[in-house]
């Protein structure tokens, strides 16, 4: 069966910055390992030796200002095999009117990340973030659970975003890490089984095969997606952890692909 892998999140940064930014996330995070050099090139060399089609790459502005160098580098790299998702800082200004230009210059979705961006998920600030999201019609890709880079500060754990998703209904909102990085069993709790998106990256290697599976078969098998957080972990590999566990045929290519081209509307 031809399954035609999409991986849903993904990073990479302009090759002048890449050096620069690596050195800088590893030295916040010294129990992480680079796979790759943080280019565009490098990423599409993983992306052939690991056979994926495809890969959404994740941006974060960390700072408002950083809004329209992303914006610009976005517009210039995306391509057949690349999907950008540009980034919005809620400490913008102009974060609304900002979300719009998003949608007027053809993207799909915004990535956000509580810990570099510096706010919780479900403070009042951000509901206004999430409307102009959903009525923009923009997927909205989030970093969920705890970061392994910062202290365990719960930003983004599983009781905030059940809330979210409850105000928001409409909202296409993506949870990263299996719902929530190292808060599964909140995860269990509060979001397996909803109509939620989760993609996978991170958690294959923490949870083992067997907890992967019962929290995967679990969940709707149209709300679950394959990503890596690329370049963090290796691409190939965590595709074969994910086929390791042993989903039946047609929840693994739903899982590796149709579910995200579904939701990028390439069906």
């Amino acid at each position: 069966m031809n399954r035609r892998i999409i991986d849903f999140h993904a990073h990479a940064f302009p090759d002048a910055l890449a050096p620069r930014a690596m050195k800088a996330l590893l030295e916040e995070a010294p129990d992480v390992r680079a796979y790759l050099d943080g280019t565009v090139g490098d990423l599409l060399r993983s992306m052939d030796e690991a056979g994926i089609e495809k890969s959404v790459i994740c941006c974060i502005a960390t700072r408002p200002e950083q809004f329209e160098p992303i914006l610009r580098w976005c517009a210039e790299i995306r391509s057949e095999r690349l999907v950008l998702f540009p980034s919005v800082h809620p400490g913008d200004p102009d974060c609304i009117g900002h979300i719009r230009q998003i949608r007027a210059e053809g993207f799909q979705g915004i990535k956000l990340h509580p810990f570099y961006q510096d706010f919780f998920a479900d403070e009042d600030r951000m509901l206004r973030f999430y409307e102009e999201t959903m009525r923009q019609n923009l997927l909205l890709v989030m970093h969920t659970g705890y970061d392994i880079a910062f202290p365990r500060i719960r930003r983004a754990d599983p009781e905030k975003l059940l809330r979210i998703t409850e105000l928001f209904p409409d909202l296409k909102f993506v949870t990263t890490h299996l719902g929530a990085w190292r808060q599964w069993e909140e995860v269990r709790r509060y979001l397996l089984g909803r109509a939620i998106y989760m993609e996978i990256s991170f958690a294959m290697e923490e949870l083992g095969p067997e907890q992967a599976r019962e929290m995967i078969m679990g969940h709707p098998g149209d709300y679950v997606l394959f990503g890596t957080d690329s370049p963090w972990t290796d691409q190939a590999k965590t595709l074969c952890l994910l086929e390791e566990v042993g989903l039946p045929e047609e929840k693994l290519r739903r899982i590796l692909g149709g579910n995200a081209r579904r939701l990028l509307g390439l069906e």
